[in-house]
């Protein structure tokens, strides 16, 4: 026998407390919690690095009542932040999941500070790039999800030198092994030459992450297509897939929602980002108006809620539109394009697939692909309000006429970048069949959850990493058997 061998035979020939599968925020934090009761873990992992999402993610996180806003003079609590994601969502956030990650996210990144996260100096902050807060409670590193990962990979060797951890990586969960009862007892393993074991396990814990990267899965789950290359390649979706397979069932279809845009490389989708435009009017009081395909506004430009201008966009065909300006307010308004200059956006127009330039309207709404009759009475109209100081949509902020050409035009493309879709689970973050009941020894927490859940209708700043973090480590501490 090999030594290879020998050190397979090590994991896949004993049974083990708890088998996690999928190294990222849940799941590195749920082994470290775990390994620190002595429990035997097995950590899979389908990459070859642990980290999971976190390895290309954002990695904002949001938390009430922790020492760093006590530090800073900020008064919070739990209860305020509940408060919060339930107005924010609208009510469509899942109560008692929201309940378990927000009372316990205070404790949770205190801990991950403890354990050396550092976060930038105005952190905590108001959320920007979702509906903000009313109290500072929003948390970032300067290296963004990576920053978070290096902690948790941190603590997990910790255990991994006591012998309480066990990591496999290269290795893919493909079955869920259960008894005559239902019951969850191991998994089905396979590596990657394609050698296949059986490995059995007291408790498995699914944190395998989400489908954003599966655009024929992502498609058929909430019926729009992966507009957006930018999720971590190994959130394929298989764990959701394996999870109903056992009896579970999927859950959140409806709550899916559009980000407000992005610029991309092409149309053939999933297509990279290459930039963003600035379309928050707190941060840059729009010059230019939004047209949909139809050549029409949808929204007065400088809306100050983002969740109804992203809320308006999903209702648009294809979740797409276009930033319309003219020479005059090109040279005049400040740069649109996030640390872009105005030199770079020249060079941008008619080299990049979203940059349309023309010399009259009518032109550029043909190099647009929408009707130009309809396009020019739309910019006729927003020029008419301009002049008269009342525009149709109620907006405020109209500097100038769109009348000297040459005109321009920027396509933004909505999309998201996160899974609305995830296996339903209990309060205790059990995997629960359609009739209610739970599927013995069978867990799941982050992103395979779904947003849905875990945000609602809404994007809700900072809920998708920290339930994460907050759900792996109280199944870790305590809701893992021993």
């Amino acid at each position: 026998m090999t030594d290879k061998a020998q050190r397979l035979d090590a994991w896949f020939d004993q049974r083990w407390d708890l088998i996690v599968v999928g190294a990222g925020a849940a799941g590195l934090t749920a082994a470290t919690f775990a390994g620190q009761r002595n429990l035997r873990v097995l950590l899979i992992e389908a990459s070859t690095e642990l980290g999971g999402t976190l390895l290309v993610a954002h990695g904002q996180v949001s938390a009430a009542g922790t020492k760093l806003q006590a530090q800073k003079g900020i008064v919070d609590s739990p209860e305020a932040h509940f408060e919060e994601a339930l107005k924010i969502s609208k009510g469509t956030i899942d109560a008692d999941l929201a309940r378990l990650a927000i009372f316990n996210a205070g404790k949770t990144f205190d801990w991950l500070m403890d354990n050396g996260y550092e976060v930038l100096p105005q952190c905590p902050a108001l959320s920007s790039a979702h509906e903000p807060y009313s109290v500072a409670r929003y948390y970032w590193s300067a290296d963004l999800g990576r920053g978070m990962a290096r902690v948790l990979v941190k603590t997990v060797r910790e255990q991994i030198e006591r012998g309480t951890v066990t990591v496999q990586l290269r290795t893919r969960m493909t079955r869920l092994l259960q008894d005559a009862s239902g019951a969850v007892v191991g998994v089905e393993t396979e590596g990657e030459a394609g050698d296949r074991h059986t490995v059995a396990g007291n408790s498995v814990l699914l944190a395998s992450g989400g489908y954003a990267a599966n655009p024929e899965l992502f498609e058929r789950l909430v019926g729009v297509p992966l507009y957006v290359r930018a999720a971590y390649a190994h959130c394929q979706g298989a764990g959701l897939e394996l999870g109903v397979e056992a009896g579970g069932y999927l859950r959140g279809r409806e709550k899916y929602l559009s980000n407000f845009g992005w610029l991309l490389e092409d149309d053939h989708f999933p297509s990279a980002i290459i930039g963003r435009v600035n379309t928050y009017p707190n941060e840059r009081p729009p010059w230019e108006i939004y047209v949909n395909m139809a050549g029409r506004r949808f929204i007065r430009e400088d809306e100050p809620s983002v969740d109804v201008r992203e809320h308006v966009l999903r209702e648009q065909p294809e979740l797409r539109y276009w930033v319309v300006f003219d020479e005059s307010i090109f040279e005049r308004a400040p740069p649109i394009v996030y640390n872009w200059t105005r030199e770079a956006m020249h060079d941008a127009f008619g080299r990049k697939f979203a940059f349309i330039k023309a010399d009259t309207l009518a032109e550029l709404a043909r190099a647009m692909g929408v009707d130009a009759a309809a396009f020019c009475s739309t910019v006729e109209a927003y020029n008419a309000g301009v002049a008269s100081g009342h525009d149709a949509f109620g907006r405020v902020h109209m500097p100038a006429q769109i009348a000297n050409g040459p005109f321009y035009a920027i396509r933004q493309q909505g999309g998201s970048v996160t899974s609305t879709v995830g296996l339903a689970v209990d309060a205790e973050l059990r995997v629960t069949r359609r009739d209610g009941s739970v599927i013995p020894n069978l867990y799941a927490a982050g992103e395979i959850l779904g947003s849905g859940q875990l945000q609602g209708n809404a994007f809700v700043g900072g809920m998708m990493a920290m339930p994460a973090l907050v759900y792996g480590r109280l199944l870790g501490e305590r809701l893992i058997p021993a």
